[in-house]
This record gives C-alpha cells, sequence and structure tokens, in this order.
C-alpha cells in the first residue's frame, strides 16, 4: 500500500543542493508520479533556449534572481515568490543569473522524464549536460 501522502520543507531540501555542479543545473526529485512530478532545483549556470515535449511547467522561485525568456517575448527577471508558468513545447532559457542560488520548485504535469530536454541548437547540451538528478 502506498503513502496516503508525504510533507517536505522545502527549505531544508533545497539548503541540500550543491553550490556548484558539472551540469547547468541540480535537482531532487520531491515526487514522481505519473499525473505531476514536483522537483526543486539550483540553476548553476546560464540554460540556453530549450523546451520540453512531455509536460506544462510551473515554476515557483524560491531563492536568488536571474532572467528568463519565454517564446520570444521580452526577458523578464524572476525573484522570491514569483511563479511563471508555461505549456510544453515552449522554447524558454534562463542567460543570466543575477543573484545566486536560484533555486525553484517546479511541478511537471504530467510527469517530466529527466531525459525530456531539448536544445533549440543542439550543441548548447545534452540531457546529460543540462541536469543532474538527486533522489
Amino acid at each position: 500500500m502506498s503513502e496516503p501522502g508525504r510533507f517536505f520543507n522545502i527549505t531544508k531540501l533545497a539548503a541540500t543542493l550543491p553550490d556548484a555542479a558539472e551540469t547547468m543545473l541540480t535537482d531532487l526529485r520531491l515526487t514522481d508520479e505519473t499525473a505531476a512530478s514536483c522537483r526543486i532545483f539550483r540553476v548553476h549556470r546560464p540554460a540556453p533556449a530549450h523546451y520540453h515535449t512531455s509536460c506544462d511547467e510551473y515554476l515557483y522561485v524560491l531563492t536568488g534572481r536571474a532572467e528568463i525568456h519565454i517564446d520570444g517575448s521580452e526577458p523578464r527577471i524572476l525573484g522570491p515568490g514569483e511563479l511563471v508558468f508555461f505549456r510544453k513545447n515552449t522554447i524558454h532559457a534562463l542567460p543570466r543569473i543575477l543573484e545566486e542560488p536560484f533555486t525553484v520548485l517546479a511541478i511537471d504535469t504530467p510527469r517530466r522524464p529527466p531525459t525530456d530536454v531539448h536544445f533549440v541548437n543542439p550543441a548548447d547540451g545534452t540531457p546529460e549536460s543540462f541536469i543532474r538528478t538527486q533522489y
């Protein structure tokens, strides 16, 4: 029988993410259900234009500030307490980290497999160079 529910201390869990990494991001998967996945991730270096084919994405900024570009719109600065939503296949990028650590709570609907990242310019990265997941 599965657990009826789980509780997470987001602040404490976010503090376990590394300060630096070989990958652009590191994340900690909190839930990984078919209907949705929930993660905390930290951005270590700018993330070039990319998209995900499996899910819509909700990003809630916990700490730091970064510039985000979404599907050709004007760049916007995101900071703590802000939520951004975009649908699957929407091109987005984080070209500048303005204040570190830039840490985000992400909810993907339905679930986003760790390998679902597609760079607009394939030379910009691979799923392996994009994110390292810790469970």
